[in-house]
């Protein structure tokens, strides 16, 4: 069975190229204006789609969690759940914004932190979901999720193999569209634990799934790697400027990064090529500079015949290629040559004698 995923027409599969998720999160600072220009410059920068978080705060946390005091310079509340409620959007709010990335023509999708947040982007009529890494091991909300029917991202962060195994079979029991995604839940993630290389375990693992990548390093050249080794999702978190007040920004890619994110995956992929070796119309020029042919190493008369000693390799190259050496030593030349010339097939009768080489010479 073929790996692949279809997201609003966009088929996602081995001989794809990457499909870039702009992670917003709550990066708009629980402003819908800022909102539409993070859409806005997420789309200038070509990622296929942008990423919200939905959760229900009143019924996600404890009450000690929800009143825990929540005081330091990136806290839009004086306690964790004023702050969480300051920064998130409503039903109304993200229908506004889904309706706008459907003008500017890219994909809309959130990630729900619980069932009751799930149930309201469904409502919205959302065409495809993400469950993040802290809810692999929910179950209950991966089988809510699944039965929606619709295509599933699962971050893998914090897991085990145990952990990502039991959610991809309880998600593939209920949906076949699903993408598992490499991921380090720690931010910003150190290059040493990013371990990429699970990439390819993962595909080898679950090869009836497409396996995506979903980065929270500071880094613009992961995801081409991750891509290489892979992975055809690539997320990565964005922001209009990483010194904004939050905690997410300082590790998210600005437009910038964004852009060269998205260019240099497509040059990965053009990189790729078919397999085949081959030589290009663009190699010929510097081959011929750079390359060895066989020359006469100093001016030799009609009917002599060729040692080592009488061929030099030199550049450029184009004539006879070194390979040709031990065929053109023991060659009556058919005619003159000056010294530098570059011998030719038709300037070479046929073989006398193999005497007179300098390892024949050596050899006495």
């Amino acid at each position: 069975m073929a790996r692949e995923l279809v997201i609003n027409g966009t088929r996602i599969d081995d001989d794809s190229p990457a499909y870039v998720i702009a992670e917003i999160g709550h990066n708009h600072q629980g402003d819908v204006g800022k909102a539409k220009e993070l859409f806005d410059r997420a789309r200038e920068c070509g990622a296929s789609a942008v990423k919200l978080q939905k959760r229900d705060n009143e019924t996600l946390f404890t009450r000690e969690a929800y009143n825990r005091p929540y005081d330091n310079e990136n806290s839009f509340g004086p306690t964790y759940g004023m702050h969480r409620q300051a920064l998130e959007l409503g039903a109304d709010e993200m229908r506004e914004l889904k309706t706008y990335a459907e003008g500017l023509k890219i994909d809309f999708f959130a990630t729900p932190f619980d069932i009751p947040s799930a149930d309201v982007l469904e409502s919205l009529g959302v065409t495809f979901y993400k469950v993040a890494s802290a809810d692999l091991t929910n179950t209950p909300l991966l089988k809510h999720v699944a039965r929606f029917g619709k295509p599933m991202l699962i971050s893998t962060g914090g897991a085990t193999v145990e952990d990502v195994d039991r959610a991809v079979e309880t998600v593939l029991g209920i949906n076949t569209q699903l993408c598992v995604m490499q991921c380090t839940a720690s931010y910003p993630a150190d290059y040493a634990e990013l371990d990429l290389g699970v990439i390819q375990t993962f595909r080898a693992r679950y090869p009836e799934c497409v396996i995506g990548y979903s980065g929270h390093d500071n880094s613009i050249s992961m995801p081409v790697v991750a891509y290489m080794l892979g992975a055809r999702v690539i997320e990565k978190h964005f922001t209009l400027n990483r010194v904004m007040k939050g905690t997410d920004h300082i590790f998210s890619l600005e437009p910038a990064g964004l852009r060269r994110v998205v260019r240099d995956l497509s040059r990965a992929r053009a990189a790729i090529g078919d397999g085949v070796k081959k030589k290009r119309p663009s190699e010929f020029a510097p081959m011929v500079k750079m390359a060895k042919s066989l020359y006469a190493a100093r001016a030799l008369p009609a009917g002599h015949v060729l040692t080592e000693a009488d061929v030099a390799l030199k550049c450029p190259g184009g004539g006879m290629p070194p390979y040709e050496l031990e065929n053109v030593i023991g060659r009556q030349l058919v005619e003159a040559v000056s010294e530098d010339h570059a011998l030719a097939r038709e300037q070479l009768g046929p073989v006398v004698s193999p005497v007179g080489s300098r390892s024949d010479a050596a050899a006495r």
